[in-house]
C-alpha cells in the first residue's frame, strides 16, 4: 500500500507536481502569458484544475499576472531558483570531455554553430605524441569537417538551403564541392548521427563528429580528430564511445527549450 504523504498518497503527490511542471512548461517562452483556458489545452486538464494549480503557484510567485485583467506568465521566484541551480555548460561537457578522450587516447573537440561556421569552444588533447590539436575560438567551415557537418544535420531546411548556395570551398582533394553530393551526405548523417571527415578539412587528418541542441537550443558540436594513420582502425570505437558520450550530454543537459 502506498504511504501518505500530508492526506494524500506518494502516487498522487507526484501527481500533483507533474502537473504543475506541465504548467510551467506552458508557459516556457510565452512572455506576454496564457490565460487559464490557454493552459488547459495546452495541458489537457481540466481548467479546475489548472485554477487550483495556478493559484499555488502564484502564491509562491512561480506565476504571476500577465495583464492586469487575465492570463499568468512564469514569474520570479523561477529566477531566483534558475540563479541558485546555474551550472557553466563546460562544467557538465568537460568532464564527459576528458572521459572520451581518455578512453580514446584521442584529442576530442567541442564546437558551436555560429552562422555559417563551426567555433571551436572547448578542446581536452589526446595522450598520444602525434595528435590533432587546433586553438579553441578557432572557426571552422561546415562542409569539410566532421563537427560543421554534424552541425549541418540539425539546420532547419530554409538555413540549409541558403547554407547551400554559398560557395563550397575546395581545401584537400578529397573536399566535396557539389552541393547536391554535400546534401546527400547531410541526409545520411541526420539519420546516422555521425558525420565523417576523411581528410577533407586536413591532410593526413581525419575525424568523427556529431551534434546535439543544448537547452537553450544552440547547436553544439562534439568530434574527435584523429591522425589518418590510425583512422582506418580505430574509426569503429571512435563512433561507438563518440554516440555514447553524447547520448550522457544530453541526459545530463536536459530537455531543449522550445522558445
Amino acid at each position: 500500500m502506498a504511504k501518505k504523504s500530508g492526506g494524500r498518497t506518494a502516487g498522487q503527490s507526484i501527481q500533483v507536481i507533474a502537473r504543475a511542471v506541465s504548467v510551467l512548461r506552458a508557459l516556457e517562452g510565452e512572455h506576454t502569458g496564457l490565460t487559464l483556458a490557454q493552459i488547459a489545452q495546452r495541458v489537457e486538464l481540466a481548467r479546475s484544475t489548472v485554477q487550483r494549480i495556478v493559484d499555488a503557484l502564484r502564491a509562491e510567485h512561480f506565476l504571476i499576472a500577465a495583464t492586469p485583467t487575465a492570463g499568468v506568465r512564469l514569474g520570479p521566484a523561477l529566477i531566483r531558483l534558475a540563479a541558485s541551480a546555474s551550472v557553466e555548460f563546460d562544467q557538465i561537457t568537460r568532464p564527459i570531455m576528458a572521459e572520451l578522450s581518455q578512453r580514446l587516447g584521442e584529442t576530442v573537440d567541442l564546437s558551436v554553430l555560429k552562422g555559417f561556421s563551426a567555433v571551436f569552444t572547448d578542446q581536452v588533447q589526446g595522450a598520444h605524441r602525434l595528435r590533432a590539436v587546433s586553438a579553441v575560438g578557432e572557426t571552422f567551415p561546415l562542409h569539410c569537417t566532421a563537427n560543421g557537418k554534424a552541425l549541418l544535420s540539425l539546420m532547419p531546411e530554409a538555413q540549409f538551403e541558403k547554407f547551400l548556395r554559398t560557395p563550397l570551398t575546395r581545401l584537400t582533394p578529397a573536399t566535396v564541392t557539389r552541393a547536391a553530393d554535400l546534401r546527400a551526405e547531410i541526409e545520411s548523417v541526420a539519420k546516422s548521427g555521425v558525420a565523417i571527415d576523411n581528410e577533407e578539412h586536413t591532410e593526413g587528418i581525419s575525424a568523427v563528429g556529431t551534434a546535439f541542441h543544448d537547452p537553450l537550443g544552440r547547436s553544439i558540436a562534439l568530434s574527435v580528430p584523429v591522425p589518418t594513420t590510425r583512422f582506418k582502425k580505430l574509426k569503429p570505437e571512435l563512433i561507438r564511445q563518440l554516440l555514447v558520450a553524447r547520448g550522457t550530454i544530453v541526459e545530463t543537459l536536459g530537455p531543449v527549450s522550445e522558445d
